[in-house]
């Protein structure tokens, strides 16, 4: 069997104040997961443990980003992550605080 590509959702999240970039990353991947039930897998005779899910984060401080605490957001799955640069960051006015804006793909395969 081979892998496929069976989804690709977006999402964005936001963290308000602190800078928490773990915070918006996992915000993305809600948003991106929020309206979808996955029922496909069982049309291949498999169980949503099968599907291999991968995450790409987009935030301008990548290693302020914890991998696994993302990935506790997904139901199930094989996950897997990968942070890079990108998102937005707006200061306030004195720079003392940010908002931080974080992307997310979420791209769902299964071995079929």
């Amino acid at each position: 069997m081979a892998l496929k590509r069976c989804l690709l959702e977006m999402g964005m999240g936001v963290d308000l104040h602190g800078r928490d970039y773990t915070q918006a990353a996992q915000r993305a991947v809600t948003n991106a997961l929020w309206h979808n039930s996955l029922y496909f897998t069982r049309s291949f005779g498999a169980g949503p443990e099968s599907m291999r899910v991968d995450v790409t984060i987009a935030v301008p401080e990548p290693d302020a980003v914890n991998g696994d605490a993302v990935l506790s957001v997904l139901p199930y799955g094989q996950k897997h992550i990968n942070v890079v640069k990108g998102g937005l960051e707006i200061p306030n006015e004195d720079g003392s605080d940010a908002t931080v804006m974080a992307n997310a793909a979420v791209l769902v395969s299964l071995d079929v």
